[in-house]
């Protein structure tokens, strides 16, 4: 197989990031003992939107190493939502009855300090070889219940647009497969990458889908815009997913200017993901309860345009499941306590019809 399009732009080693202000030269032996255990790299646009003079910036706080991930929560796992327990063979994970995810390599353009596959992404992660790229693509046409295709990783866009568009071209080729899905930072944090070449790469006469990962509105740039825009212009539907951080994008304000931000340039946010129980990466996650709080104070106050849904993925491979509030309890008599927006609860009669016309 191929080499993904070279890297070398990005910020890597802790010398580099004290040379780039990014880190005090104290904290450099620090800096130095996470890079061993976790890759590094930060890319000039992120760079260039950090604010170093701010302690609590929300772009660095997302990006530049922390001592604080060496520390490990009893609860932390190498493999948090289960990859390994479903993968089949090398690049598939098989969670979902209709859902495959196919993993051509492990690097990315930029490595946030909370992701949940940490353990396996970097320069070090193996990239699959023709002969293993051409197993995963059967196991894909051999199982007929699969409708859809998600391409992860590390990124699938910094594969060649030569590279990429051959895999998306045998997946398209595929009869039974619907929908081919791309999670991808690339838009964000290296949108210069996201050329005529490569938005041409993705067209297929399947539906192609690109998922962005945005965690902040002040990643909503101008060249984000732009990249957005060229594949839009392709007829390639966006969406994003968004990780709730604490420090980062856990106030109502910051979330809802960054949906609406996203919702702009017609990417429609998908899904809010509660943080993994990844190694190192406590500081980050917020209580559960508290995330349920805030994922409430946007509804009805922010466009449904604008409304995730708010996920957690079981530690253990056990799936995806929505975890935001509820604003219905079912009532002791049989009907329906709903409550509205403001907190006020409001009787709803039950049916004496089941689904399907049958009497309760």
């Amino acid at each position: 197989m191929s080499t993904p399009i070279s890297e070398s732009r990005a910020v890597r080693s802790p010398k580099e990031l004290v040379a780039a202000g990014l880190v005090a030269p104290s904290r450099e032996a620090e800096i130095e003992a996470v890079a061993r255990e976790f890759s590094v790299a930060i890319t000039p646009e992120m760079v260039a939107l950090i604010d170093s003079a701010a302690p609590t910036d929300p772009i660095a706080r997302q990006f530049v190493p922390d001592g604080a991930e060496l520390e490990r929560a009893p609860e932390e796992l190498a493999d948090p939502i289960g990859d390994q327990r479903y993968s089949p063979l090398k690049g598939i994970v098989h969670r979902y009855p209709d859902r495959v995810l196919l993993k051509p390599h492990h690097l990315c353009p930029v490595y946030c300090r909370f992701c949940f596959r940490r353990e396996q992404v970097g320069p070090g992660g193996e990239a699959l070889s023709e002969v293993e790229l051409g197993a995963a693509l059967d196991y894909i046409a051999g199982h007929s219940s699969l409708w859809e295709v998600i391409l992860t990783g590390g990124d699938p866009l910094l594969l060649s647009p030569r590279r990429l568009a051959a895999i998306i071209e045998a997946l398209d080729a595929i009869p039974h497969l619907g929908v081919i899905r791309i999670h991808t930072r690339i838009p964000v944090v290296d949108p210069d990458r996201v050329t005529a070449e490569l938005v041409a790469s993705l067209v297929a006469e399947k539906a192609v889908f690109v998922a962005i990962h945005a965690n902040h509105p002040r990643e909503v740039t101008a060249k984000m815009r732009e990249a957005c825009r060229r594949l839009n212009g392709a007829g390639i539907p966006l969406l994003s997913q968004t990780v709730l951080l604490k420090g980062v994008n856990d106030e109502a304000a910051t979330l809802t200017a960054l949906f609406r931000a996203l919702v702009a340039i017609r990417v429609k946010p998908y899904y809010l993901h509660h943080p993994d129980l990844a190694r190192g990466t406590a500081h980050f996650r917020p209580d559960l309860a508290a995330g349920r709080r805030l994922v409430r104070a946007l509804r009805g106050r922010v466009s449904g345009l604008c409304q995730p849904t708010y996920v957690l993925d079981l530690p253990g491979g056990h799936g995806k499941v929505p975890v935001g509030p509820s604003h219905a309890k079912e009532g002791e008599g049989g009907e329906w306590l709903i409550e509205d927006l403001d907190g006020h609860r409001h009787s709803y009669p039950p049916s004496d019809i089941e689904i399907g016309g049958s009497p309760r």
